[in-house]
């Protein structure tokens, strides 16, 4: 029993890459008995975010895929789709990230599954809603950042359009299904009734964007006086190519002066006091109104002192403000030290690599123990043994190709 406030939850997990695997890894991290399912050759994600020390485990696959187990199922021999029902049959979850064409020709859509088990929760999670047009059409990152509106933000801000250089849909949408997987779970405790739950990427991240971005363009009719740039669309502030780490003597540093006691308290800190009376930055409004100039000034302001200066001086202040990481200095971060963030755990394949710990508490407890991720295969044999099969049809299975051991 791995403890945490999801043991007891079973995931029959039919996912790869990092949508899917984020989802179901915050499941297992909080206690979930998440069986990861592969196919003979494994999840494509097992090569995909640099080199192992072994095959089939790199370095992204090692985070997203902890405190699960693998059983290698070939779900286009009988016997393999027999097992996989089998194991469903006894699962509260069951979660996939392909098109659903291809659920429905492996017979594994809603209909299907929920004659084996109706108390089942169904999760879906593919690339655009099923209502309409684009619902066949295949869906990457990347796709979705350009067709959702991310890449045009970099656009505004920086000249060209660009993808975030992280694979922010897939993370943002693997934690929004963790959200609709555990409230039809909290449903279910009332009703005793499954569901089928869709989550498709474009239209999530779409709300992403326009939420923050939709801006002027939400009123109709538009707002008098209001922008009508690009339609009314995009908030200047954040859209701004100087809303950015700003230049210190040596090197930089993060400062965001939004209220009005923030701002005044970096016009006074930098020796500036005169400005809190300027008509530009003497409000909120004021300042939004005038973000380039209030932004432009900032960079000037700070180039005279050093990063560990200027830090000393806000905090005094009251003004937020942190150092600016680089990923090599963020795994040296004094903070992260302090509150145990990184550990580091022997792999029985993979020797000593660096692990992060939980960053949410619950005071009600998290999982105890660690397991760490999978080799392919490497749990077939418990997994099959736990649904039924015997130690003979298990051999028989490995023998016809149906599953893998330890890969």
């Amino acid at each position: 029993m791995a403890g945490g406030p999801l043991e007891g939850v079973r995931v029959i997990d039919l996912t790869s890459v990092v949508v899917g695997p984020l989802c179901t890894r915050i499941l297992a991290d909080y206690g979930a008995d998440v069986i990861k399912v592969e196919s003979p050759t494994g999840d494509l994600g097992r090569n995909i975010g640099g080199r192992g020390r072994t095959e089939n485990m790199g370095p992204k696959f090692l985070h997203l895929n902890r405190n699960k187990r693998s059983v290698v199922l070939d779900l286009k021999k009988p016997a393999g789709y027999a097992a996989l029902m089998r194991l469903v049959a006894g699962a509260d979850v069951l979660l996939w990230n392909v098109r659903p064409d291809s659920m429905q020709r492996m017979k594994l859509s809603y209909e299907d599954v929920r004659r084996v088990n109706p108390r089942i929760i169904y999760c879906g999670m593919f690339g655009f809603g099923q209502g309409g047009r684009y619902r066949s059409k295949p869906a990457y990152d990347t796709i979705i950042q350009g067709a959702s509106g991310v890449s045009a933000l970099m656009h505004r801000s920086f000249g060209d359009p660009r993808y975030v250089p992280i694979v922010m849909c897939d993370r943002t949408v693997g934690m929004v299904a963790v959200q609709m997987i555990t409230m039809a779970l909290f449903a279910r405790t009332r009703t005793g009734e499954g569901q089928s739950i869709e989550i498709p990427m474009f239209e999530n991240m779409a709300a992403y964007v326009l939420d923050e971005h939709m801006y002027q363009a939400t009123f109709d009719p538009p707002v008098e006086g209001a922008p009508t740039a690009h339609g009314g669309t995009g908030d200047p502030r954040l859209l701004s190519p100087d809303g950015r780490p700003l230049p210190t003597a040596d090197g930089w540093i993060c400062v965001s002066a939004n209220t009005d006691a923030q701002a005044f308290g970096f016009f006074r800190a930098v020796g500036r006091p005169d400005l809190i009376e300027d008509p530009r930055f003497c409000s909120v409004s004021a300042r939004h109104r005038n973000v380039r100039d209030y932004f432009a000034f900032r960079i000037e302001a700070l180039k005279g002192r050093t990063t560990a200066e200027w830090l000393d001086i806000f905090d005094a202040a009251d003004v937020p403000a942190m150092p600016y990481h680089t990923l090599e200095s963020l795994l040296e971060d004094a903070h992260l030290a302090d509150v145990g963030f990184f550990e580091w755990v022997d792999h029985p394949t993979e020797g000593r690599i660096r692990n992060m710990r939980l960053p949410n508490r619950l005071s009600g407890g998290v999982r105890e123990d660690y397991r760490p991720a999978p080799k392919l295969g490497q749990d077939s044999r418990e997994i099959l043994s736990e649904a039924g099969y015997s130690p003979e049809e298990i051999d028989r299975m490995l023998a016809e190709g149906v599953t893998r051991a330890r890969g």
